[in-house]
């Protein structure tokens, strides 16, 4: 028997899931499989970013997530001497995007999270325990050779999204390449139940504000460097370099882990969960898409962990392909607007993977006397200027449907409503295209696109709400311009100095969005 999909979503680990619940939102008739037929018990990736949260929220999913979730403020490096080498803390900052910059959790609560919530929709199908044997493409279309229990079944699919983890069946059935970054360090990753607090030696430098019980630790020690970051509840976790000559085996032995996690947890009851080895590595795919199926996620990109993007990266993969994906399978661009999809993503993922393999390099110092020189050159770094976040570190998207000098992720304040309240810009103005304007300014008549796009308008100070933080106002004023036109994944497309400024942006998206060569045989003008 063949069924037949419009997307076929191949690994349900956290990046697939998303997916599956942007695809449900749309409508999109979607069968999501996954080769394990439980969710795998044990934690990996711990930690998401403020815009994460945003895409829960687009979902309807912040609900059932935030309290399974510990928030956080930020990441510290610490020297070979104990004192402050960098600081990207966050506490006592605004919240620009709404939420807070950096959160901690337990993956298999998070998987599950995601699974129920693709429940909700009944154009999304899910088959557990099923592998993929086979894949072919023909017409347009992906021919999914499916096993599981009850024997073989093809299906097709207009598209496939490949989801499936680092080692990607599907990227080694396409033949395609990783191009290696050239890191590749040994760790142990720890997880432990702890009750009490951690046991940190004096940190010399530490800003007042910063509390090490809720920031990402760095040790940069070059006798072991060493990461310790919260989690939610009682969870904690470690991360060890392995040093030259120690075995990934034995330093997974109870008493080896044991041995490491003592000064830490000095006089505190605690239960450690699981130890294991692996590599940390950077790689990128040469190719993201092979004809009708896109690599996602770790099947795409693989990033050492020291800023905790490599989830974060996976998930804005699935938000930029969801809305393109939307708009050609309802016949409103061409199939060439998938072609976008590397263009944009790989820049911004090569930027922060960069960063991470930057910070990797003098993170992994081993000798002393480089060490101190290290310690002297970050804190001249720091001296420099106030200090950042990580959340700095993510660049705008500089090509694709974006216009010049925009492609940044636009702000989400808190919006005052009449009745004294307030709420957040999005749940405020909606998903989807959205058309921002200053505060008092006129709605000007706009292409007919902007309704087949079901675009929003929403002004400042529109049905008696307000700005009451002055962030939006600031925003604008800031940028000197009366409108911002965003995209469904709220990276900003363009913006208009001026009221005449408008309705021309809206018919630029347009013509963008037809990628020029169909241009008015979509949207018939």
């Amino acid at each position: 028997m063949t069924a037949n999909y419009d997307v076929a979503i191949v690994g349900c680990g956290p990046v697939g899931a998303l997916a599956a619940n942007f695809l449900g939102k749309a409508g999109i008739h979607t069968l999501v499989v996954d080769q394990a037929a439980v969710l795998h018990p044990l934690p990996r990736a711990v930690h998401i970013d403020h815009e994460m949260v945003r895409l829960f929220q687009d979902v309807g999913l912040t609900d059932s997530i935030l309290p399974l979730m510990r928030d956080t403020d930020g990441h510290l490096h610490v020297g070979a001497d104990g004192g402050v080498i960098r600081y990207m803390g966050t506490a006592g900052q605004a919240r620009r995007f709404g939420w807070s910059n950096d959160y901690f959790f337990y993956q298999p609560e998070l998987e599950a999270a995601l699974r129920a919530g693709f429940a909700r929709f009944d154009n999304v199908d899910l088959r557990l325990g099923c592998r993929l044997t086979g894949l072919s493409q023909d017409g347009g279309q992906a021919l999914l050779t499916l096993t599981d229990e009850g024997g073989e079944q093809t299906v097709t699919a207009r598209y496939v999204i490949a989801s499936d983890g680092a080692s990607s069946p599907v990227r080694k059935l396409l033949g395609v390449r990783l191009d290696d970054l050239d890191f590749e360090e040994p760790w142990l990753v720890v997880d432990a139940e702890v009750e009490g607090p951690l046991s940190f030696p004096p940190v010399a430098g530490l800003p007042p504000q910063a509390d090490l019980q809720r920031l990402s630790v760095m040790m940069c020690d070059p006798r072991r460097p060493a990461t310790i970051v919260p989690g939610p509840r009682n969870l904690r976790r470690w991360e060890f370099m392995l040093l030259p000559g120690e075995d990934d085996q034995d330093m997974m032995q109870p008493d080896r882990v044991a041995a490491l996690l003592t000064p830490w947890v000095n006089g505190v009851p605690h239960r450690i969960v699981r130890g294991a080895t692996y590599r940390f590595h950077g790689l990128v795919a040469e190719r993201w898409r092979v004809g009708q199926v896109f690599l996602a996620g770790d099947a795409a990109h693989q990033t050492p962990p020291f800023f905790g993007q490599g989830m974060c990266h996976g998930f804005r993969d699935v938000a930029n392909l969801a809305w393109k994906l939307g708009l050609v399978l309802r016949g409103l661009a061409p199939d060439q607007l998938l072609d976008l999809y590397q263009p944009e993503r790989e820049p911004h993922v090569r930027g922060v993977i960069g960063a991470a393999v930057a910070a990797g390099r003098y993170i992994c110092v081993l000798d002393s006397d480089q060490a101190a020189a290290r310690d002297r050159e970050m804190r001249a770094r720091m001296a420099d200027g106030p200090p950042r976040t990580a959340a700095d570190l993510i660049p705008a998207i500089e090509g694709g449907i974006v216009r010049p000098g925009a492609g940044q992720r636009f702000i989400q304040p808190r919006v005052g409503l009449a009745d004294g309240s307030s709420q957040l810009l999005d749940d405020i103005t909606g998903g989807g295209w959205r058309l921002i304007l200053r505060r008092d300014v006129a709605v000007p008549t706009l292409h007919p696109a902007w309704a087949a796009l079901a675009g929003r308008v929403w002004a400042a100070g529109q049905d008696g709400t307000s700005d009451p933080d002055g962030h939006l106002d600031g925003w604008f004023t800031t940028n000197g311009v009366v409108a911002v036109l965003l995209r469904p994944d709220f990276y900003i497309y363009g913006t208009a100095v001026d009221t005449a400024g408008i309705a021309p942006l809206v018919a630029t998206l347009a013509a963008d969005l037809t990628l020029s060569t169909v241009k008015g045989a979509i949207w018939g003008t």
